[in-house]
């Protein structure tokens, strides 16, 4: 039986259900009564990229159901070794953009800085699920010269935190980074790009929350959450912390075959998001990495499941249908218009 927990025991909970993990396919298929399933193919694909999946992720899924949205989400398959053609290791050609250690630089005013190289759950469908962590690790002298290249660039006005998860990282590591960017006079905003408040919502600690309220910089969250069952009233709890604070938050999801490829899943989504404070911003097609081929959406079907969107839902509450492309000089919006 995996606990339900209460999210705010004390300011170390967090890192206690950080570590609290199941990483082996067989165990989590245990724990959701699900052991009759394909286990070789399981492993396979846990061989691929290896599981992980914190227990108080794992407490929100549905036992005995194969086909639960949020196992889908993390249970490594065979399909996962298959080779598809267009599929790549590095779809979004970020190495060209990584020329620097732990900076991704695509944008000219917007700068993303690898601030953490882990995560607390593996995505199946990650598009950097075989980006070079280990070349791009900031600390020590390189996180001073990732610092000094933010400074020597003075067209970029916001850094992206990202990863991995800069969530992950302590109270204490992420004040000394902040501060270290809230040091260079030309960035005005800083974006985290995390999951943490969904897979793990005792993150929010009041320790958290008040640093970023403090910062001189416009501080903005985006999330990332794929379907309604993720959020729970513990992530609700969390979030209420950031908006009473005036902390913006956003979230970022991928249509994915199976988790929320249909109009009924998107629209309680985006229904649930905007009750307990968070805008829904982007829905984005998949990346095509390798590996993740069968989360694949066609496009036709995205741009009707868009189109629904609009017609059951106001303005704000539809997300923007988007894709990267390499090169590009920002996301691409993607409506039937630019077929």
């Amino acid at each position: 039986m995996i606990p339900l927990y209460d999210a705010y025991v004390d300011s170390e909970h967090w890192q206690k259900q950080l570590a609290d993990v199941i990483s082996c396919p067989k165990m989590l298929l245990s724990a959701l009564e699900l052991s009759h399933l394909d286990q070789q193919g399981a492993a396979l694909g846990h061989k691929a990229f290896l599981l992980r999946v914190p227990k108080a992720f794992v407490s929100r899924m549905n036992k005995g159901d194969p086909q639960d949205p949020l196992l889908r989400q993390v249970m490594p398959l065979e399909e996962e070794t298959w080779i598809a053609p267009g599929y790549l290791k590095d779809p979004l050609e970020e190495k060209k953009a990584n020329t620097h250690p732990g900076i991704i630089h695509k944008y000219g005013s917007r700068v993303l800085l690898i601030a953490a190289t882990a995560c607390a759950v593996h995505c199946r469908y990650c598009f950097r699920r075989h980006f070079p962590y280990a070349d791009n690790r900031i600390s020590g002298a390189l996180r001073q010269r990732s610092i000094e290249y933010l400074k020597a660039h003075k067209q970029i006005n916001e850094v992206i935190l990202s990863g991995g998860d800069p969530f992950v990282l302590k109270d204490r590591q992420i004040d000394q980074l902040l501060s270290d960017i809230e040091g260079i006079s030309h960035i005005k905003r800083v974006r985290f790009h995390t999951r943490l408040p969904v897979v793990i919502p005792s993150r929010m600690t009041d320790a958290l929350v008040k640093r970023l309220a403090g910062s001189r910089l416009k501080v903005t969250i985006v999330i990332h959450c794929n379907h309604a069952q993720e959020l729970d009233e513990s992530v609700a709890i969390g979030i209420a912390k950031l908006h009473r604070q005036g902390i913006w938050v956003l979230n970022q999801s991928v249509l994915l075959k199976g988790v929320n490829d249909d109009i009924e899943p998107l629209v309680e989504l985006s229904e649930r998001l905007h009750d307990i404070h968070i805008m829904p911003y982007y829905l984005h097609l998949l990346d095509k990495v390798q590996g993740a081929q069968h989360f694949e959406v066609p496009l036709e079907h995205a741009l009707r499941l868009h189109q629904e969107l609009k017609a059951q839902l106001p303005g704000f509450l539809v997300p923007k249908l988007v894709q990267e492309i390499p090169d590009e000089s920002s996301k691409v919006w993607v409506d039937s218009n630019n077929q």
